[in-house]
């Protein structure tokens, strides 16, 4: 019996031994049907098993059910920031990424490669895991009370931001930061976050140190946190600004967007207007989007205002 185990599997893998069938023998419609279950990482993996696996990993109907239901839309926003910046081949591309005989496949790379809008100032893309949207907007996209006066903000160039750029208060009495978006999000739940981070970043020698000089007026009064959307769902929040020298994301609240149709309106802010005292050495970022529960090592969890 141990003899006849032995020529089943043979020296070529599994299946070897009296009818001389192997893994790569299989149809690739059969393993396309259990590579529905899997992970886009965990699909490239298994593609690499055989010929068979290959060809079934690279199926349309594989890639289709892992992109967004309004794939094409974000695909066209792809297409066309490629077109903006110049890039070598866009043309050809693009004409491929957004026809309707389009590879999924590639599609499905596209996207999970940050794509910019809004004159750069925002960005979304596609977690390569899983398919989740997310989206950064940047601090340039917000109304920031007093930005344009040097005397409280400032523009800090670092290369800690996805934009390249951050602002920074120096001293304020009067906080407020909002931001509004019209998008047509993947239906689904969605968390946003404010990414901030108190004090100045700093590089040293090629090594990141951090400033805590200026730093105060956080811990008096919470910030509060708003965030709304057009269908009426709304949410505030507050916390205490801690943690100096880490970047943090402070969790505003979540919002659900029922369709792919539909250009969902979001507003959100965040405000600290308690004039008894001022607040300085605060770098705000972006305001991050991506979905509900998703787990963030440096994140804060605000307390709801009911």
């Amino acid at each position: 019996m141990g003899a006849g185990a032995s020529s089943v599997v043979g020296a070529e893998g599994y299946g070897r031994g009296w009818g001389q069938t192997s893994l790569g023998d299989m149809p690739e419609s059969c393993v396309a049907a259990v590579l529905l279950y899997l992970d886009p990482l965990e699909i490239c993996q298994v593609a690499c098993l055989n010929r068979a696996f290959r060809g079934a990993a690279s199926a349309d109907c594989i890639w289709a059910s892992k992109l967004p239901a309004n794939h094409r839309y974000l695909a066209a926003l792809a297409a066309a920031a490629d077109d903006d910046c110049g890039c070598d081949g866009a043309a050809e591309g693009n004409s491929r990424c957004c026809s309707s005989a389009a590879i999924k496949k590639e599609i499905y790379a596209r996207l999970c490669r940050p794509t910019p809008f809004d004159g750069g100032t925002k960005e979304f893309w596609i977690e390569k895991d899983k398919g989740g949207f997310c989206m950064s907007i940047s601090s340039k996209a917000m109304s920031i009370t007093g930005r344009d006066d040097r005397r409280y903000w400032s523009h800090l160039s670092t290369e800690e931001s996805r934009f390249h750029s951050v602002a920074y208060l120096q001293q304020i009495w009067w906080l407020e930061v909002c931001g509004e978006l019209d998008f047509c999000f993947p239906a689904g739940s969605y968390s946003l976050f404010f990414r901030l981070h108190l004090g100045r970043p700093h590089k040293w020698m090629g090594r990141r140190s951090r400033g805590a000089e200026n730093i105060h007026g956080w811990d008096i009064k919470p910030t509060r946190f708003q965030l709304s959307t057009s269908d009426d769902q709304h949410t505030e929040s507050e916390c205490y600004l801690t943690k100096p020298g880490r970047w943090i994301l402070y969790h505003v609240g979540d919002f659900i967007v029922p369709s792919s149709d539909e250009v969902t309106e979001l507003k959100f802010s965040m405000m600290q207007i308690d004039c008894t005292h001022t607040k300085g050495g605060l770098c705000v970022d972006s305001v991050f989007i991506c979905p509900k529960d998703h787990q963030y090592e440096e994140c804060v969890l605000c307390q709801k205002i009911l």
